[in-house]
């Protein structure tokens, strides 16, 4: 044991019979900092967790509902990016788009919606947006506070000295002052920021990157989208509906590498037709404020001309200044955080979660990293993550919706797997609100029908995978799924239908 270097009192025999992942059973108590040679470590702190995004308040949640005692540690505000500047704002925006495309079955269903195209108010609308994340930021901080877990609003670090319990010790540093927590259990999920393209920082006025957007009061006139992934299509989609003139620069063949390749070739044919420029095998090498706009330059050489340009070229962990590398946690070469499946790190009593750990960067699965690493540092059952039955959407319009293996995947595998596959136009509810883009493909096993993976490409897309998600984590058969009632008239019955024809 090394020697102790903040002065905590010795380990009692009472602390001796304590099972160290044990939650707490006594009070929190602080010494005063007027008292002479007081140790500036809180005595009793059982759980301290980095970072209030979803990894980090789920986490919470479960580890005080678990007894222990929790302190959670977040510097720019509960909720982290997926709440403040990420998901939540990103999908109300994407909400308000979709209504728009509404107007493009009117007059095919009788609805005269007149010669003037409805526009859209960016002020109102990012007013909205930030109203929308400030008060889930706030329900979070009442429900933690209402279960009774302690909240500083500071920044976290890893020291790399121990208690002389074998107690982790953590700094949190505040506006005000630094004060120290002792820990049996560290969960660090500090997540993810914004990669900016070297050369070219966003400016938040013409050039921004995703977490810029929502201050901005009028809808650009000309939208350079730098980046074709996820974040790339969602928001260049929604700022096209939205009435922007959008070109998107994609660097590989299709955008939404790593998507199903049908389901992103008709996502980009959609958006094609509604109007977008999609620059497909260019990369960009810089992004130029000009008097009135922007410049974007590719590597080919040519230079396109915009009034604002957004960057969408991934995401960096947040990882560096907490004292991971000093406590011996493995960092990958990219900065994310190895962790295993019940979300351990490398170093003793230390956990992760989220987009700094790069297993998956969707805000459920942060969740799902945070509930396991309490279940198993507090001795709950646990059963650890698997990232072949997650269900996730793009919210691109229409969304794509996908869960299990993929096509990549099967082609990759020696299954013998059959596919099906119906497009959504077939379905008569589909047919009655005049939707016709979309189509729900299943894949499963040729012997035994086991569902083992789908796609659905369509309006709330989003919603109709969870019935495919229970199928692929129950594996259920074919037969199973297409024996249960559907609704009649319902787009979910193309479910049905799709798995009838893998009988």
């Amino acid at each position: 044991m090394q020697t102790n270097p903040f002065n905590l009192p010795a380990k009692t025999q009472a602390d001796s019979s304590q099972d160290s992942s044990a939650p707490a059973q006594t009070p929190r108590k602080k010494r005063s900092r007027s008292e002479p040679n007081a140790s500036p470590v809180r005595e009793g702190s059982r759980v301290v967790i980095i970072g209030g995004g979803p990894g980090g308040y789920e986490a919470a949640t479960v580890a005080v509902r678990l007894g222990a005692e929790v302190t959670l540690i977040e510097d720019q505000g509960l909720g982290g990016a997926a709440v403040l500047t990420d998901v939540v704002p990103s999908k109300t925006l994407i909400a308000t788009a979709e209504w728009l495309t509404e107007t493009e079955q009117a007059e095919e269903l009788g609805i005269n919606v007149g010669s003037v195209k409805p526009t859209a108010d960016m002020a109102t609308i990012n007013a909205r947006v930030r109203e929308l994340a400030s008060k889930q930021a706030a329900d979070i901080r009442a429900s933690l506070e209402q279960l009774g877990v302690e909240i500083i609003d500071g920044r976290g670090r890893i020291e790399s000295k121990f208690g002389d319990r074998g107690t982790r010790i953590i700094s949190a540093t505040t506006a005000e002052s630094t004060e120290y927590l002792e820990a049996e259990i560290v969960l660090v999920a500090t997540g993810a920021k914004p990669r900016a393209l070297p050369g070219s920082e966003p400016d938040g006025e013409r050039i921004f990157n995703w977490a810029q957007l929502y201050n901005m009061e009028e809808l650009p006139e000309h939208l350079i989208v730098v980046g074709s992934g996820v974040t790339g299509a969602e928001l260049a989609g929604a700022y096209q509906v939205l009435g922007s003139h959008v070109t998107l620069v994609s660097s590989r063949d299709h955008m939404l590498p790593g998507a199903d390749m049908e389901a992103a070739v008709l996502v980009e044919d959609i958006f094609r037709r509604r109007g977008m420029e999609i620059k497909s095998r260019s990369r960009a090498v810089s992004a130029n404020r000009t008097e009135n706009g922007v410049e974007v330059h590719l590597q080919s050489g040519e230079v396109l001309s915009g009034s604002h340009c957004l960057l969408a070229v991934g995401s960096i962990p947040s990882t560096a200044g907490i004292g991971l590398e000093e406590i011996g946690v493995r960092l990958t070469d990219r900065g994310h955080i190895e962790v295993d499946r019940v979300s351990r790190t490398s170093a003793f009593r230390v956990y992760a979660a989220g987009d700094c750990t790069g297993v998956l960067p969707l805000a459920s699965v942060a969740a799902q990293q945070g509930r396991i690493a309490m279940w198993h540092a507090l001795g709950d059952a646990v059963t650890p993550l698997d990232t072949s039955r997650i269900g996730s959407t793009i919210f691109t319009l229409p969304e794509v919706a996908t869960v299990g293996m993929s096509e990549a995947d099967i082609a990759k595998s020696s299954l013998d797997i059959k596919t099906a596959k119906l497009p959504i136009a077939r379905n008569p509810r589909a047919k009655m609100h005049g939707l016709r883009d979309g189509f729900v493909k299943i894949f499963s096993e040729a012997d035994s029908g086991v569902i083992v993976g789908g796609v659905i490409v369509g309006e709330s897309a989003s919603e109709q995978i969870f019935p495919l998600t229970l199928a692929v984590t129950h594996r259920m058969t074919v037969d199973q799924l297409s024996s249960a009632f559907t609704v009649y008239p319902s787009i979910s019955g193309t479910l049905s239908e799709v798995a009838r024809i893998l009988h």
